[in-house]
């Protein structure tokens, strides 16, 4: 009990040290996939080992977060999803009796990946803000600098992508709302309906696998109404 209060801390810790010095310079895509590259910058983690005082080193880490398009979903779809415990379904249902089952909402999905590391001279506060000025000298707009915890160092990304989902939701549920994207048909958000309709285009030329296309389907209680157009997938073969 003792050690996962003490992680639980050191969680706490780096989620209140974690400084975006350079947000990116537009939100998440509405649309379509935002491809935002970070440099992650914190102290080395053998920096309080140091007995001589503090190291003129910075941990550089540098990757790329790829944001899916956000993709609508309801406290209906989500309950009908495998893998949720008994306390996330408890919520999940408290959430459809308060706003109906068919709230729209939006799920954003992510994926971290190229990741280089790099061991720089300075403090980790004055390279941070070296590189945010030379993003900014090179107009780089979808690039981040954030000001990290070295231990916690995957804590701090992970606060960063919440930052910049929070910042991207008010633009992308008001562009999704001026297309009418969030409308509901048929208890379904059009959005769905899109969403389906290039799933199964996708798997007519092969690009989709029909089981993933029939669950998700299944999902949106839409079978039915595609039915025959699913089956097609299978006639052409």
């Amino acid at each position: 009990m003792c050690a996962m209060d003490d992680i639980e801390r050191r969680m706490a810790y780096a989620i209140d040290n974690t400084i975006v010095v350079r947000p990116p310079q537009q939100s998440l895509a509405t649309f379509g996939t935002t491809t935002v590259r970070y440099y992650l910058v914190s102290e080395p983690v053998y920096a309080d080992l140091d007995a001589g005082g503090p190291l003129d080193e910075a941990v550089v880490r540098e990757g790329v977060v790829r944001a899916q398009k956000p993709q609508v979903v309801t406290p209906y779809y989500m309950l009908r999803h495998e893998g949720f415990g008994e306390n996330a379904r408890r919520f999940l249902e408290l959430l459809m009796q308060r706003h109906g089952p068919h709230a729209p909402a939006l799920l954003y999905s992510y994926k971290n990946e190229s990741m280089e590391t790099s061991i720089v001279s300075g403090d980790p506060q004055a390279v941070a803000a070296r590189i945010a000025s030379r993003l900014d000298d090179d107009r780089k707009p979808l690039e981040a600098v954030i000001r990290g915890v070295g231990e916690m160092w995957d804590v701090s990304l992970m606060k960063f992508i919440f930052d910049l989902t929070s910042s991207s939701i008010r633009d992308n549920v008001a562009e999704m709302h001026s297309r009418g994207m969030l409308e509901a048909d048929g208890g379904v958000p059009r959005d769905v309906r899109v969403r389906v309709e290039h799933l199964l285009e996708l798997a007519r030329r092969g690009e989709a696998q029909p089981a993933d296309v029939h669950k998700e389907m299944l999902r949106w209680g839409l079978f039915d109404e595609y039915q025959d157009r699913f089956l097609d997938l299978f006639r052409r073969r």
